[in-house]
């Protein structure tokens, strides 16, 4: 069998740690053909023949590995774990990359998981093995290179060296400079609605080997394992696996050209759009206008319940909404993201969940650091003080039902310092849980200092740690 140049099979561990640390640091997309070179004055690179051995050179691979690794996640419908990869590609990988340039490699379906919305419902993903997500982590890096230079200023959803703050930031200054109006666009079950044709030949403009366009839609078609059976697919991109995200991008590329062809200031992360105009008819005619095209060129479909017109500080972006002060622009919280932060801590602070005070403020914290690692973002420190005020309530509300009988209620104020006679009427009280943690005497026996020495980190001193470092 002919393999490429490669293709190092006479190593026993070809992806060997020792080894890998000798790989040296590359632009993603790991070695370029000379068919990649880019042409003086040239901003894209040239159509991209021949890119089947920089996806599967030895390099690329080894570092697909690596991030594979590095990502975790669950399993696939096979089982296998990251943590056996490694291991796995070291015995298999000859026969693995010998199938892949015979053409006979299949790829297995994915594995259908719900995650719960929160504002309800369920999004499906689909995970594939992890051996899939090797093989599509190695073809991302090397289209990457070759897509992103070539997709909008204004589209910032997994791009290297984007972030969903700058999307904020971008929707900040169209407001402050009069786009007052929003027309928010809602695709329709977007990744399970992508059309294969559609999709593929926006993929061939600039990827003219036939092996990986072959290999891409195979993925695409690789169908979904659900309780057991196999549901074959027509169109959709799985959620879940690494190119998912890229493709999703080249889809909607078309639609960015149209908006910046048409003047409009907007701003997408993946499938969330926001166009930002003068007033409400001029929204509503974009609103129009863009679904139309949406469902004509792109064969998607607008979920007209969910999109709409409003007003800038009405409608937000990524969680964030917006709000005028003394003439400045800034950015919020939105409402929906407080209510699903507070609805986190309820089940961290239930009584059912029967774990120590110690693990319980330890998980605690792990939330409210990444939580406000991303929210930080927003101007509002008064909010981050009473989601503490209303984090504290709710640990003494589980304090008291943990207590749960009179005498034990007894004892434990008084040893915070209650006097006893006063203990014994708290204890005895018929109020709810829930008044009794908003009361003072609980507030002097469990007082803020209380959960700082038990190593509580709040919302105020995470939100403080990350905007000093920002």
């Amino acid at each position: 069998m002919a393999h490429g140049a490669d293709d190092d099979r006479s190593q026993p561990t070809l992806w060997a740690s020792a080894e890998e640390k000798a790989v040296k640091p590359r632009r993603p997309g790991g070695e370029r053909s000379p068919s990649l070179a880019r042409e003086p004055n040239t901003p894209h690179p040239v159509r991209a023949d021949g890119l089947w051995e920089d996806v599967f050179s030895q390099a690329n691979v080894a570092r697909a590995l690596r991030r594979v690794e590095r990502n975790g996640g669950a399993p696939g419908p096979d089982g296998m774990t990251t943590a056996q990869l490694r291991a796995h590609v070291n015995v298999h990988w000859p026969e693995i990359r010998a199938s892949l340039d015979q053409g006979t490699y299949r790829p297995q379906p994915v594995r259908r998981v719900q995650i719960p919305k929160p504002g309800g419902g369920v999004r499906e993903l689909g995970v594939p093995t992890v051996q899939d997500r090797l093989i599509c982590q190695a073809i991302l890096q090397v289209l990457t290179p070759i897509f992103d230079p070539m997709f909008s200023e204004q589209s910032f959803g997994f791009r290297p060296g984007r972030s969903a703050h700058q999307a904020v930031e971008a929707a900040r200054t169209f407001v402050a400079d009069g786009g007052t109006w929003v027309v928010a666009v809602d695709f329709d079950r977007f990744f399970d609605r992508v059309n294969h044709d559609a999709l593929m030949a926006r993929v061939a403009r600039k990827v003219g080997d036939r092996r990986l366009l072959k290999l891409i839609r195979r993925y695409l078609e690789a169908g979904i394992m659900a309780e057991g059976v196999l549901i074959e697919v027509q169109e959709g991109t799985p959620q879940g696996s690494p190119l998912s995200p890229l493709l999703s991008n080249v889809m909607l590329d078309d639609l960015d050209k149209e908006l910046e062809r048409r003047g409009h200031r907007f701003v997408r992360y993946a499938d969330d759009l926001r166009i930002y105009v003068g007033t409400r008819r001029a929204a509503e005619r974009v609103l129009d206008g863009i679904g139309a095209f949406v469902e004509r060129r792109l064969k998607l479909r607008i979920n007209r319940s969910k999109s709409g017109v409003a007003p800038s500080t009405r409608r937000g972006l990524l969680g964030f909404g917006f709000f005028t002060r003394d003439g400045v622009v800034k950015v919020r919280v939105e409402q929906e993201a407080l209510q699903a932060v507070k609805a986190r801590i309820r089940r961290l602070t239930a009584r059912a969940w029967g774990v120590s005070m110690a693990h319980r403020i330890g998980a605690l914290n792990r939330f409210v650091l990444g939580w406000c690692a991303y929210f930080a973002w927003a101007e509002t420190p008064s909010v981050f003080a009473e989601l503490d005020q209303w984090l504290r309530r709710r640990l003494r509300q589980c304090q008291w039902k943990q207590w749960k009988r009179i005498k034990t209620r007894v004892r434990a104020l008084v040893r915070l310092g209650i006097k006893r006679n006063q203990a014994w009427q708290w204890a005895n009280t018929r109020r709810g849980s829930w008044r009794v943690a908003g009361s003072a005497i609980l507030s002097r026996a469990l007082p803020n200092a209380h959960w700082k020495d038990l190593g509580l980190v709040g919302f105020t001193e995470a939100y403080g740690r990350v905007r000093v470092v920002w």
